[in-house]
């Protein structure tokens, strides 16, 4: 598959993924299979972030981009999330949710890449630099482990063996984590994230498809957009 042909697989795997978290519970067969399904997305368009550093003629446009959507799915991922807005007053008091969706991260692993390839300073402060980004990342989705899959996946993007393992201990963490969760085991859906190398070792065929503008931005339109309304299911309508 090309480029394009995998971005709308995992681009319905995500939406499999998101209808799961509203409307089935994550402890059912169904759920698990629902979201181990959903683990392909986010690490895949990591990987495209990465290719789309490599390929791109403008990174400015292509950061900017990131940055614009990123903000502009704020409010639909927060309201997906918790049912209301990010910024609300109640009971004479000001509450602000602190989250963002995965575009955030996506752009924050750009910026990564950018850093280590273009960044003019000592390797020190480079890594210091794409350990802030890791910071900045936690009120992101996917913080963290996306900043560095993007990252690993440009350094060794030439070393298929290299990039693997790397990406495979970026997922060994992830997993672990879960097992700092109460019930750690609802969360086995997360070794599904093990499938993106098989995807893209496999079917990608390292092409980019049409060139056709709906194929540029249909992720940045679908993004915030089905969060809405899957939102507007969840929380009003249900």
């Amino acid at each position: 598959m090309n480029r394009n042909q995998l971005k709308y697989l995992v681009i319905v795997a995500m939406l499999i993924d998101h209808i799961a978290w509203a409307f089935v519970a994550t402890n059912s067969v169904l759920g698990q299979i629902m979201h181990f399904i959903g683990r392909l997305t986010a690490p895949t368009m990591a990987y495209f972030v990465s290719e789309g550093y490599y390929y791109t003629h403008n990174i400015k446009k292509y950061a900017f981009r990131l940055g614009i959507f990123a903000i502009i799915s704020w409010i639909p991922f927060v309201y997906f999330e918790f049912g209301t807005l990010p910024i609300y007053y109640m009971n004479g008091h000001l509450f602000f949710y602190p989250a963002v969706g995965v575009i955030y991260t996506l752009f924050l692993g750009l910026i990564a890449i950018w850093l280590w390839d273009k960044g003019t300073c000592p390797k020190w402060c480079k890594i210091l630099g794409i350990i802030g980004l890791c910071l900045l990342s936690i009120i992101g989705d996917w913080a963290i482990f996306n900043v560095l899959w993007c990252l690993f996946f440009y350094i060794y993007r030439d070393k298929p063996k290299q990039k693997w393992i790397a990406y495979s201990i970026i997922g060994l963490v992830c997993c672990a984590s879960m097992l700092f969760v109460d019930i750690w085991w609802n969360y086995l859906f997360m070794t599904g994230i093990f499938m993106v190398p098989i995807l893209i070792q496999f079917f990608y065929n390292g092409k980019s498809g049409s060139k056709n503008t709906i194929n540029k931005w249909f992720f940045y339109v679908f993004y915030p957009t089905h969060l809405l309304i899957l939102g507007l299911l969840q929380w009003t309508i249900f």
